[in-house]
């Protein structure tokens, strides 16, 4: 969906530790969404999501969308593919 809204992503990387970083997720869906941050993120690497509400879902960014300027966006998806992910959003989506 073409939403848009604030997340924070956590996560380790090898030289600087455990990190959180603030982000913009869009294209949401019930498996993953576009994320927008200043941070590189590696791929294939292991991140929690934290919304809004609080709520945190495990993901994997599977690839590096675009970079412009200082900021990149990156495509996740959630580990787990379940009841759980498929609310992680607050929304409903569609069915097929």
């Amino acid at each position: 969906m073409a939403l848009t809204t604030a997340i924070a992503l956590s996560g380790e990387d090898l030289q600087t530790g455990s990190y959180t970083v603030s982000a913009k997720a869009s294209n949401l869906n019930k498996h993953g969404a576009a994320v927008q941050t200043s941070r590189d993120l590696l791929i294939g690497s292991k991140v929690v999501v934290r919304n809004q509400r609080g709520a945190q879902i495990a993901a994997r960014v599977i690839s590096q969308i675009r970079a412009i300027g200082g900021m990149r966006t990156f495509g996740i998806e959630f580990l787990e593919q379940d009841d759980r992910s498929g609310q992680f959003w607050g929304i409903s989506f569609p069915t097929a």
